[in-house]
């Protein structure tokens, strides 16, 4: 890990209609970090991680990557929501693999691989083929390339989904809950490719219920529920001696 802050939120807040899913976050995350979050449904783990890249946008506080505002300028001020378009384009350089792998099901693997580069980022086809190439080889598919999703089992399409998104060359990577959707057999494929990332240094803020994984890869840990953060440090002193009863609970029905 470096000194330099990745993410930084501040009294984060967002609604829908009634209810205040995020009631004030403050949390940082610095480059090479792992964060792992952790918590149970509904404590607004998956809506912060949406916010990190304008997937939805906040209703109060403030939410910087590397630096910048995001999906708003500041003006005189006041904050501006960007148009679509800028906002596309500032979040070319966060990836974010979902639950459900969210592949173009019309798409060959290699496909979906160069889709982003090509289309957003307008790169050279050469340049984007060799990338996802070796993409293929890193998580392991090096073969099927040609494959479309349904030919695929459910931990080949997630490490599709991560070569998809490590495709765009990002500086920040967002796991919501990337093996809850797979069988148990086929979670050990996928946590592998995230390991190898996270010891090539990527800054990678992970929603999991894998805790384990966070116990051996997270450099440090969140737990949250009902909007808030009850408690955060490193991964062995929360997940070995939680000082929060809520945080104990939670633990104690998990481990």
């Amino acid at each position: 890990m470096t000194n330099n802050t990745v993410v930084e939120a501040i009294q984060v807040r967002k609604r829908f209609g009634s209810s205040e899913v995020l009631r004030g976050i403050d949390l940082e995350v610095r480059e090479g970090e792992v964060l792992c979050i952790i918590g149970p449904s509904g404590s607004g783990k998956t809506t912060f991680l949406r916010c990190i890249n304008h997937l939805e946008n906040v209703d109060g506080g403030e939410l910087f990557v590397n630096g910048h505002l995001v999906g708003y300028r500041e003006r005189d001020g006041r904050l501006y929501e960007m148009r679509e378009s800028e906002t596309a384009r500032a979040r070319a350089g966060i990836g974010m693999v979902f639950q459900n792998f969210n592949l173009f099901p019309h798409l060959t693997a290699l496909q979906n691989i160069t889709v982003g580069p090509i289309t957003v980022k307008r790169e050279k086809n050469t340049d984007v083929m060799e990338r996802a190439h070796a993409l293929l080889e890193r998580v392991g598919l090096g073969d099927r390339g040609s494959s479309y999703p349904a030919e695929l089992s459910g931990g080949q399409q997630q490490r599709i989904a991560i070569a998809r998104a490590l495709a765009m060359q990002p500086s920040l990577m967002l796991f919501d809950e990337p093996t809850s959707a797979l069988d148990p057999e086929m979670v050990g494929e996928v946590l592998n490719v995230m390991r190898g990332l996270a010891k090539d240094g990527m800054t990678m803020v992970v929603v999991t219920h894998e805790v384990g994984f966070a116990r051996e890869v997270g450099d440090s840990l969140v737990f949250m529920d009902g909007g808030v953060i009850v408690e955060s440090g490193r991964p062995i002193d929360i997940l070995t001696s939680p000082q929060n009863a809520r945080t104990k609970s939670f633990l104690a029905s998990v481990l």
